[in-house]
Parts: C-alpha cells; structure tokens; sequence
C-alpha cells in the first residue's frame, strides 16, 4: 500500500470516528482535509490551505443564493404562508376520505417550493397540521408518517439548499437542478397521496362536505406563495435571471408581503435575520469543510482510484449506479442529507460522469436517495423533529408511518431512472 493510499484510508477512518462522537462533520471534514494534505505534502502547503479556502467560500459569488434562500424560508415560516396552504388544501381537499392527510401534503409541497429546507417544512407541518389531524381522529403513525414523508419535498422541489450545494461541488447550472426538480417534485406529491389512500384507506376519517364558497375564498390567502414560485422558477426557466438574482429578489418580495400582510414587524423580521443567519453560517461551516476536504481527496487521488475499481467490476452502467445508490441509502441510515451530499459527491462525481450520465439527471437522483435518509431509522432527520415538536409521538411509531412513503420513494426513484426524461424535459426547454 503506498503512503497516499494509507493517509486515504486513515483519512477516512478518522472522519467516521469523529462523526461517531459527534464532531460536526464539517469540523471533522475540515480537519481531515487539513490533516490529511499535509502528512503527504508538510505543513507549510496545508497550511495556505486553511489560510486561503475560507475566505474563498464565503466570498464566492455563486454560494450567495444559499442565505438568501434559508432568509426566504424563514421569511415564509414566521409570515404564517405554511397555515394558509393547509387551509387551501383542507378546502379543496378535505371532502376526501383522508383528505386532511392529502391536505398536508400538498402544503408541504407548496411550502417547499418557497422553503428550500425538509427540516423546516417537517417542523412546521408538525405544529400546524398534527394536532388537526389528531382532533379529527387520525391514528399517530399515519399523521407523524404524513408529515415526515412531505417534509421531504423541501429538498427536491426548488428552490432547494441541497441542489444548490450539489451544483457548486459538481460545477453544474444551479438553475437547470433547480427546474429539474420541478416534475419529479409534482409526481412526488402524487405518488405521496396516493399511498396515503391505498396503505392507510380501512383506517383514514371520512372527509367532509365540499364547500365551493370557502374553496373559492382560500385561494385569495395563497396568492402571495403563487407569486414568490412564480417570481423565482418562471424568471430562471425563462432566462430573465440568475438563480442567485433570483434567490435575492425572493428574499426581498417575501420580506415586503409579510411585511405588506402585517405579519413581520420589526421583532420578527430581527428574529428572522438571526435565524436565517445561524443556519446559513452551519450551512458555510459545512462547506469550508467539504472544500478543505476536497483537496485531500485530490492528492490522494481517493476518486479516481475508487472510478478504477468500480469500473473494473464490469457491473455495467446502471449496475454500477445501482451499486452507487444502494451505497447511499446505507450512508443515509447513519448521515444527513447534507452529509451525505458533501462528503460522497466528490467520490462519485467522476464515475457517473464517466459512465456516460447526464449530471443535472444524476443531481436530482441523487437528492431523491437522500431524501430517504431523512425518513429512515436510526437518524431519519425529520422524524426526530416530529418527536421532538410532538413529544407524545414516540419514534416507532413515526417510523412505522413512513414505511408505505419508504415503498412509494424507491418506486418513483426507479421511474426516474427508466424515464430520464421526466427529469430532463424542463431543463432541455430552457432559454
């Protein structure tokens, strides 16, 4: 084994160590990175390294629509836009058997599409729409399961903070992830009510009567989140801005309507900066990590090396992207999203583009593998938000409801993977 090899294998036990501890994975990348580069090249050039690649990051241009966007999530969130979707989607929906459970679906969706965060969504979900759901009569593990699976969407449907972070490391079109996700988000919601009413059907309440006059009315409290979509993917798809202009522009429009609403005063839009802050900050820590991380990965040649091997296996082009994918949903039993995303991106990246795949496709499948990991045991993200929000909801139980979502995911991820197109039509259309 030669001294790159050790350092790499080293390297990374190192990195699952910390990790097992609780060392911040970006910390714990960081000092990897760091550590790594310099048993091979000295201190002095590892050293320039964590001089230099900070300053880089929170200067680069291109990473400036991730605060803007976690801003315009918080802006949505405390502006009270979440309750109104779940109103509208308890109008229109609410006359089916289990029509609250696809009400809060279709909120989670709409609140995605100006959110950007599953965290968030799922959190936000849980305050609004569990308690509703238990007053009507809805078992725990098919609401907590509800929530938990739409809160997934936040990741897929843009803007999204994980395609963001995957098109910087990869060097792809933030704006073409972004509008690739639009389909494969849609038929997400779908697949999700549908399984609501095929698993759950003996046990979901019956709805109540449809009511066209409060229908009508609710569709003038969602005004403001048809705006902001409007405003932010129809000016990417059509070329008129950037996706970091358009991450500005959503910011601000969402900051003047809560604003314009009075639901953001000064207290509110100070708590909001705070908040939006903190999470863009982790967000950047994470970065500088995966940046630092990556020049290790480079001397030690870790990707190519790991490319050699898996095309030596002869598996085939979707054999070894199964392989890959089946990877990532065992990382995801033990690492978040973002995690998973930074430090596994760069390893993969160039044998899927040496198979032959098409980036902006693999971006979006990708997203998707990961979004299983935030439904999944033992660290499914949204499930412990659930908990922690709703203490009387024990794990297992929200475990047990996300099972039939668990099925419907890995389903649609093989739909995407037969039909590329479903992913690839919007972005092919673009100006």
């Amino acid at each position: 084994m030669s001294k790159a090899d050790l350092v790499a294998v080293s390297g990374f036990v190192l990195l699952f160590a910390m990790m097992a501890v609780r060392v911040p994975i970006g910390i714990a990348m960081g000092l990897i990175g760091v550590g790594g580069f310099a048993a091979i090249t000295g201190p002095g050039p590892a050293l320039n390294l964590l001089a230099q690649s900070p300053i880089r990051v929170i200067t680069d241009f291109n990473l400036s629509l991730i605060p803007f966007f976690v801003l315009m999530g918080v802006f949505a969130t405390n502006s009270g836009m979440s309750r109104e979707l779940f109103r509208a989607g308890q109008a229109w929906l609410g006359f089916l058997r289990g029509g609250m459970a696809l009400s809060t679906i279709a909120a989670c969706g709409g609140f995605a599409a100006i959110c950007g965060s599953s965290v968030a969504t799922a959190a936000t979900m849980t305050k609004i729409a569990l308690p509703e759901m238990q007053r009507v009569g809805y078992r725990n593990d098919v609401s907590s399961g509800v929530i938990a699976a739409g809160g997934t969407l936040g990741i897929l449907i843009p803007p999204s903070v994980v395609l963001a972070v995957y098109a910087y490391i990869t060097e792809q079109d933030v704006g073409k992830l972004f509008i690739a996700g639009v389909l494969p988000g849609l038929l997400a919601v779908l697949m999700y009510m549908g399984a609501v009413r095929i698993a759950y059907r003996r046990s979901l309440p019956a709805g109540q009567p449809f009511e066209a006059r409060e229908a009508i009315s609710s569709l003038r409290d969602v005004w403001a989140v048809l705006v902001l979509f409007v405003a932010i993917i129809g000016s990417m798809y059509f070329g008129v801005v950037t996706a970091t202009e358009a991450a500005a522009v959503g910011s601000l429009l969402t900051a003047l309507i809560g604003i314009f609403r009075g639901r953001l005063g000064y207290a509110n839009i100070m708590e909001s900066l705070i908040e939006a802050l903190r999470t863009s900050v982790a967000i950047y820590t994470i970065l500088i990590g995966a940046v630092l991380f990556g020049y290790f990965l480079a001397i030690t040649q870790t990707p190519q090396k790991i490319t050699a091997f898996l095309v030596a296996l002869d598996l085939g082009a979707y054999g070894t992207l199964g392989l890959i994918l089946a990877f990532f949903l065992l990382m995801g039993c033990i690492l978040d999203a973002m995690a998973m995303i930074i430090l596994l991106v760069p390893i993969v990246f160039p044998v899927v583009t040496q198979l032959g795949f098409d980036p902006i496709w693999f971006g979006v499948i990708i997203v998707m593998t990961v979004e299983l990991g935030l439904i999944t045991p033992p660290v499914g993200m949204n499930v412990f938000v659930i908990n922690t929000i709703a203490r009387d909801v024990n794990l297992f139980t929200i475990f047990r409801g996300v099972l039939p979502f668990v099925v419907t995911d890995v389903i649609r991820l093989i739909l995407l993977i037969i039909f590329p197109a479903i992913v690839l039509f919007l972005p092919m259309t673009m100006n």
